[in-house]
Formats: C-alpha cells, sequence, structure tokens
C-alpha cells in the first residue's frame, strides 16, 4: 500500500511542473512530458480530481483512503487518469517520492499564502519527509532548473521560429530485364542496351514555414540522378525519379491560406498539382518513401499532368465535413512571356476534384481536367506526365492538343489491417493543329491496390498492385501521316509488389518487383526488380 501513496505524490508533482513551464512557455509541455512522464503507458494524460470517490480503484476499505481524501479534498494534491484510476500498485524511486512530495509542499504553500486553514499534523508530517529527503529534493530543483536552462538554449537558438525543416532522401538499387526493347521505332527483337544495375538517389529538402500558425510557405529543394524510361517505357521509372545530374533546383515554391473557416487558397510560383489540394485516396501507395516503388501504380494519372515547374493557383472548400471540392490552375510556361507562352496562352491545365470521405482512408473521389498544349509542348511534357505506353507522351506528333480527363477514384479501409483502392480513368483528346488537325484519340487507365498495414510486423506494410496504364486504344491518323505512334492493340498490364520494413520511425528498407505486360505492340514484357531504402527526417 505505501505505492499506492508514493504514486500519489508523484502523479501531483507531474500536474504542479507541468503546470509551472506551460505558463512560461508551449515548448516546454513537449519535453516535460517526455522527461517527467507525464503519460502513462497508454498516453493516456492524468487529469486534476476534485474528490477521492472520482477514484474507481480506490475503495474506503483501503488503509490510504483516508490520507487520500485529505489530500484531495483540503490540497487538491492529486491527480488521476482519465478512466478515474488511480494505479497505485507501481514501485517508484525516492526521488518520484520527493517530487510528489515537493508538489504538496507547493500546494500547501500556496494555501498558507492565501490564509487558508492547514491541518497542523500535516505540517508536521510533511515537515518530517521533507527533512529525510532533502537531498532528493535538492537533486529535483537541480534537474528543474538544468531543463529550464535547455528550454531557454533552444530558444535562442531555433533555427527559425516560423520555419521548419523537413528531409527525404531515398537510395534505390535496380536493374531492368526482358528480351527487347520497347523503345517507339525499334524494330522488334532489339535488345535492351539501359537494364544494368544501378544505384540512384532522389534528395528533398522542404522549408516549411507558417507566419500565423494556420497558413503554410513552402520551398523544396531537390537533387537526384535517374534515368528515365529504361528499356525504352514508362513502365521502368519509379514513383520518386527525378533527373538533373546532382544538380540542385528549386522544385517547388507554394503557399497556402485559410479564408475563413471552410476556405483556403493556394498561390504557386513552381508546381502545383491536384494532390495538394485534394486527397489522391492512395493511402498506401502513393507516399514516396513507404509506397509503390512503380511510377504508375502510385496514384492516378489525372494528378501528374501538371507535375511540371510552372505557376499555378488552386482552392479548397469545405462544403460539409465530409464533403469537399478542390480547383487549380496551372501553366507549364507560365514565367515566359514570349508569344505563345505566358499564363494563358501555351499549355495549361484547370482540374477539380469533388471527394467524399466517409471516414480515415475511405472515400470516393470524382475528378475532371482540362488541358491544352500547343506545338511542341508535349516534348516538354507528357499528357500523361509519363505513366503510360509511348503513344499517350505525344498523341499527335507535336501538334496542338486539347484534351478531356474523367476519373473515378476510391479507397476502402475495410480492417485496420486491410485496404482497398483504386481507381478508373478515360481521357479524350483532340488534334488542334497541323498535320493532325482533326484526329483523336481515346485513352484509358485504371488500377487496383490490395494494401497490408503492419503485415507481420507493426510499422510494416504489405501491397500487390494491378492495373493497366495509359494507353491509346483509339488513335486515328485520317491524313495518314507517317508515324511510329499508332493505337494500342496489345493492352498493356502493371503488376507490382513490395514490402516496407520499417527499421526505425525515420528508415525503412523496400524490395520491390514489378512487371510491364505488353509495354508496346508486340513487344516482351519489362522486368524491373528494386530495392529501395528511404531515410525521412
Amino acid at each position: 500500500m505505501m505505492n499506492k501513496l508514493k504514486y500519489l505524490l508523484f502523479l501531483a508533482v507531474i500536474f504542479n511542473i507541468s503546470n509551472f513551464f506551460v505558463s512560461n512557455t508551449a515548448k516546454a509541455q513537449s519535453i516535460i512530458d517526455s522527461e517527467t512522464m507525464a503519460y502513462d503507458s497508454d498516453n493516456n494524460v492524468m487529469n486534476q480530481i476534485n474528490s477521492v470517490s472520482q477514484l474507481r480503484d480506490v475503495s474506503p476499505t483501503d488503509w490510504a483512503f483516508e490520507a487520500l481524501r485529505s489530500l484531495v479534498e483540503r490540497y487538491g494534491c492529486i491527480v488521476g487518469y482519465p478512466d478515474r484510476t488511480f494505479r497505485g500498485n507501481r514501485a517508484m524511486s525516492r526521488y518520484e517520492f520527493a517530487a510528489g512530495l515537493n508538489a504538496c509542499l507547493n500546494s500547501i504553500e500556496k494555501l498558507i499564502q492565501q490564509g487558508s486553514i492547514v491541518v497542523q499534523e500535516d505540517l508536521e508530517k510533511l515537515k518530517k519527509l521533507a527533512t529525510e529527503y532533502e537531498t532528493e529534493l535538492a537533486t529535483l530543483n537541480t534537474r528543474v532548473n538544468n531543463l529550464d536552462g535547455r528550454i531557454t538554449f533552444l530558444e535562442e537558438h531555433n533555427f527559425s521560429t516560423t520555419t521548419t525543416l523537413r528531409g527525404e532522401n531515398i537510395i534505390v538499387f535496380s536493374g531492368v530485364g526482358g528480351n527487347e526493347t520497347a523503345a517507339l521505332g525499334a524494330p522488334k527483337g532489339t535488345p535492351i542496351t539501359d537494364g544494368q544495375i544501378t544505384a540512384n538517389y532522389r534528395t528533398r529538402l522542404d522549408l516549411n514555414t507558417s507566419f500565423s500558425g494556420e497558413d503554410l510557405l513552402k520551398v523544396r529543394l531537390q537533387m537526384g540522378n535517374f534515368y528515365f524510361a529504361r528499356g525504352g517505357s514508362n513502365l521502368t521509372d519509379f514513383n520518386f525519379s527525378a533527373g538533373g545530374e546532382n544538380n540542385t533546383s528549386l522544385n517547388k515554391v507554394q503557399y497556402s491560406f485559410p479564408v475563413g473557416d471552410r476556405v483556403k487558397l493556394y498561390l504557386a510560383g513552381i508546381k502545383i498539382t491536384l494532390d495538394d489540394i485534394s486527397d489522391p485516396l492512395s493511402p498506401y501507395t502513393s507516399d514516396f518513401a513507404t509506397g509503390s516503388v512503380a511510377f504508375f501504380p502510385s496514384l492516378a494519372p489525372i494528378y501528374l499532368m501538371n507535375d511540371y515547374e510552372g505557376p499555378g493557383v488552386g482552392a479548397y472548400f469545405d462544403i460539409t465535413d465530409k464533403l469537399n471540392l478542390g480547383i487549380l490552375y496551372s501553366a507549364l510556361n507560365g514565367s515566359n512571356p514570349e508569344s505563345g507562352n505566358g499564363l494563358f496562352n501555351g499549355k495549361y491545365n484547370i482540374a477539380t476534384q469533388l471527394t467524399y470521405n466517409i471516414s480515415a482512408n475511405t472515400g470516393i473521389a470524382f475528378a475532371y481536367a482540362k488541358d491544352y498544349s500547343g506545338t511542341g509542348d508535349l516534348q516538354d511534357f507528357s499528357l500523361l506526365g509519363y505513366t503510360g505506353v509511348a503513344n499517350t507522351d505525344d498523341p499527335f506528333d507535336g501538334n496542338a492538343t486539347s484534351s478531356d480527363h474523367y476519373a473515378v477514384i476510391g479507397s476502402w479501409q475495410i480492417s485496420p489491417r486491410f485496404n482497398v483502392s483504386g481507381w478508373g480513368m478515360y481521357t479524350n483528346s483532340k488534334a488542334e493543329g497541323g498535320a493532325r488537325r482533326g484526329d483523336y484519340a481515346d485513352i484509358w487507365n485504371w488500377k487496383v491496390s490490395l494494401a497490408f498495414p503492419d503485415l507481420f510486423k507493426e510499422g510494416n506494410l504489405g501491397a500487390v498492385s494491378v492495373g493497366s496504364p495509359p494507353y491509346a486504344g483509339t488513335l486515328t491518323n485520317k491524313n495518314n501521316i507517317p508515324t511510329d505512334v499508332v493505337a494500342t492493340k496489345d493492352t498493356p498490364f502493371l503488376i507490382e509488389t513490395f514490402y516496407v520494413f520499417k527499421l526505425t520511425d525515420n528508415i525503412s528498407v523496400t524490395p520491390a518487383f514489378w512487371v510491364g505486360i505488353n509495354p508496346a505492340n508486340d513487344r516482351d514484357p519489362l522486368y524491373v526488380g528494386a530495392l529501395r531504402t528511404a531515410f525521412t527526417f
């Protein structure tokens, strides 16, 4: 039963010390919590109680009942857990006991200063205890002073009072195999010349700044050294592919801020995509560090069509607590004032998404996008973000193109350890000028992913994805212009499996394997094996 009284006093000091530091600085709370065990093993915060009857696990038959009643009702210097238990059967050190004693001494001192009546017998008991625990009390005061000094040091040496740094480094070892390349114009049987095992990386550093606590300025630096379209196909690319030959570049400059309670606006000097604004409903495949390793299965191509470094604007509307709408406008060459460029005279994309979120990781969305690419623009950035077979990158040989895109996206968290997600998408493209004027293409793609969170071990993840990457099932050529870009007659498929090993909260290792079937008409499959290691901080 002595343990119950000890725990009583220990809980008291947590309450008093926490309140002391909260009054000085908000940062102190998180430090005090970790230093003084202000949370139990289940992360339940301890709450002040007003009567001993609120403690469900203390009954009048316990010898300490009267002492508990006295402490609570006379001095208010103990705390209990949210489930109204006291849990006093745990052992504690003399330092912890001294901490509890210090809390009650402080509480009684305040009562005396306020002129309240304090029982002399209680004062004598506390005086004797204070003498016995004099050394421990002195040590406690030293620890608190040291902690206060640490807080002051952190405040004085902060990188910034408004900016935080987030980083991610991904290294992947990979190789591509198959009997022949899928490159446009290559004769059948042409061997793959770029399938050797390589080591590639991508590093991102995000500087996130908030001026009001509700807005966010994101500035991203990126560097990488990936080789794209190995084996002559986009189907071999990675979710996190980035070129640049090890050069550091600005990858995103974006500012978002609320307007009222239900509206948020986005301004982007460099890069804005639909998934910046609306949930892509791909909870286990879209993350660069722990999601799909292959590019196509990561998230629907409608989120990737404007993944270029042009400026744009966007808005997010909370229609209800579960229904929201996102819209954006972006321009590939919006910073270029020359003829045929700018915000409104070059390649642009307008996109919107209506999302109904039923619960966490469960919802359905309908997305639409309209884009226009001037002559030659699709040579700078693919129609569908380099996610499909070659005839979807630039269907009309560089001629001006307009497209309408429609997608249905969904995710269903069937249980804590099983999720199904995917999409279906259709694109109608038309040639708007040049020798191909009047030609059109019907482009399709879909995917289904089965994800198994905490598979074999908490924090790990296993997943299998099956889908058909974007392909032009219909592609007219009314004027019989010579071209290698023709309609798809052999429907492509991509199958990927990966497993994420979480070594720590910040380090994961992911083996992955996928196969691209029919990467081009009359071409054998391409195989990719990869081992990704991701570091986040």
